[in-house]
């Protein structure tokens, strides 16, 4: 009992040092590049989607190199359930979100195809080399269509994502300062990943509970912090378009960066259960996120309710043995 409570401390300081690695590394990133002259929608839907997703790639890489395929399938699949239905129900029944367009017709059409192209990649047993060279071949048009996109946002969407403009200078100290921050975060996820992963695995062993499943469960959540802290925060500002945005470029970047790198530095293994309900489960929340936010363009706190007791249900579902 003794070595369980040690693990369950540990677990939970990872959990802690990967939040605080990933604000790091949102935070210099952010302050870098805005120095560097990169607009703030930009570095909003993209570095910080990254940067939140970073603990899932930190624990996903160290898992799979560890030969743990499963715990890495399930970390991802598990993050992809709780950013929509726990992340973005809570957020919403906190504060109703406000939804734009872009939201609707761009961002969400982009997370269900990606989601659907997982489908024919995994359904050989495996995640090879060549299948993560295609996701990340995906990232890359995603990142470049952002990058197009993001010139054509209106005036007040662009307000928005000013609280991510450092309005720095490109000087010695502030390019410095910026990389220490990015180096101090890149360390904590290292660090809180790998306790992540060695405490998950003792504990699923001294349950006799499948490596999937605390992937699913404990692990996927406690990577997801950084999101539900992000869509918080963002909505008590009353800056919806960067909650929303962020679940939905989070779910992305989860599937094409998080397993595109993942796999092609090692192929992951997948289990049945990952085709034949995991991804299911996915695909289904990713496709409720549609009409929820199309009506009325705001997800409204019993919108929010709903989502909760779908990934409730899903969760019942997929641990139904």
């Amino acid at each position: 009992m003794n070595g369980v409570m040690t693990n369950a401390l540990l677990l939970g300081m990872g959990v802690g040092v990967l939040y605080f690695g990933a604000e790091w590394l949102v935070r210099g990133a952010t302050r870098l590049a805005g120095a560097l002259g990169v607009s703030p929608i930009v570095i909003g839907l993209t570095v910080v989607s990254m940067g939140t997703s970073a603990p899932e790639l930190v624990v996903c890489l160290v898992a799979a190199l560890g030969g743990n395929s499963d715990l890495a399938m399930g970390n991802v699949m598990g993050s992809n359930l709780a950013n929509i239905g726990l992340i973005l129900g809570l957020t919403a029944m906190v504060r109703p979100l406000e939804v734009a367009g872009r939201v609707i017709t761009r961002e969400i059409p982009v997370m269900i195809a990606v989601t659907l192209l997982l489908f024919p990649l995994v359904w050989d047993g495996e995640l090879s080399r060549a299948d993560g060279g295609i996701l990340l071949v995906v990232l890359g048009l995603y990142l470049l269509f952002i990058n197009r996109a993001a010139g054509e946002e209106k005036a007040e969407v662009k307000g928005e994502f000013d609280i991510y403009d450092e309005k720095a200078r490109p000087d010695a100290r502030t390019v410095a300062g910026s990389l220490a921050l990015i180096v101090g975060g890149s360390i904590g996820l290292v660090m809180g990943g790998r306790a992540i992963v060695l405490s998950a695995e003792y504990i699923a062993e001294m349950f006799g509970v499948p490596d999937l499943v605390i992937g699913l469960t404990i692990v996927a959540v406690g990577t997801s912090l950084p999101e539900l802290a992000t869509a918080l925060v963002a909505a008590m500002r009353k800056e919806a378009d960067i909650a929303v945005g962020n679940i939905i470029g989070s779910n992305v970047f989860n599937i094409a960066a998080i397993l595109g790198v993942t796999s092609t530095v090692t192929p992951i293994r997948v289990v049945a259960n990952v085709v034949r309900e995991e991804l299911p489960a996915v695909l289904f929340i990713s496709l409720l996120a549609f009409p929820v936010t199309r009506s009325a363009h705001r997800v409204r706190r019993w919108e929010g309710a709903v989502l909760l007791v779908v990934y409730l249900g899903l969760g019942i579902w997929l641990f139904r043995f």
